[in-house]
């Protein structure tokens, strides 16, 4: 039986606040209580969301708020930076900097979840996230 995740993020000022978590299935459910750390914050790389996805779970990332990426310009929302697209070397190529991204599993491959992500996932592992910047000492937040 598939489970189905529900995972809401609030990004406020360069931190992402947990708002909310339900999963339900075999396991039973998990609430936002239950997780060690309700943040992910802008200033550090890959960090574990408390949460570990099977293969064929149906998850949702919800996310709202502002965040600092770069200090030239300005706040912004998880969706990234209006202006700036991310390069190459960054987590993941091509989407706007700064957007919020997740990975399952520690070497997965990033995907963007900005303000909504709905999926499937794809393989076993803890769900991570982070900002998608390659310099964190510009970021802003706790």
């Amino acid at each position: 039986m598939k489970r189905l995740i529900l995972l809401i993020i609030l990004p406020m000022l360069a931190l992402c606040v947990f708002t909310g978590l339900v999963r339900s299935g075999p396991q039973g459910t998990i609430n936002q209580a239950d997780l060690a750390e309700k943040r992910v914050y802008a200033y550090r790389d890959w960090q574990s969301a408390g949460v570990i996805l099977h293969r064929g779970d149906r998850f949702t990332i919800r996310a709202e708020g502002e965040w600092l990426y770069t200090p030239v310009g300005g706040y912004h929302g998880p969706e990234g930076h209006r202006i700036y697209r991310a390069p190459d070397f960054y987590p993941l190529p091509g989407p706007r900097g700064g957007c919020l991204i997740g990975r399952i599993g520690e070497d997965g491959q990033p995907f963007y979840v900005g303000r909504r992500y709905r999926s499937t996932a794809g393989s076993d592992g803890v769900l991570y996230l982070r900002i998608n910047d390659d310099i964190f000492s510009d970021n802003k937040g706790s």
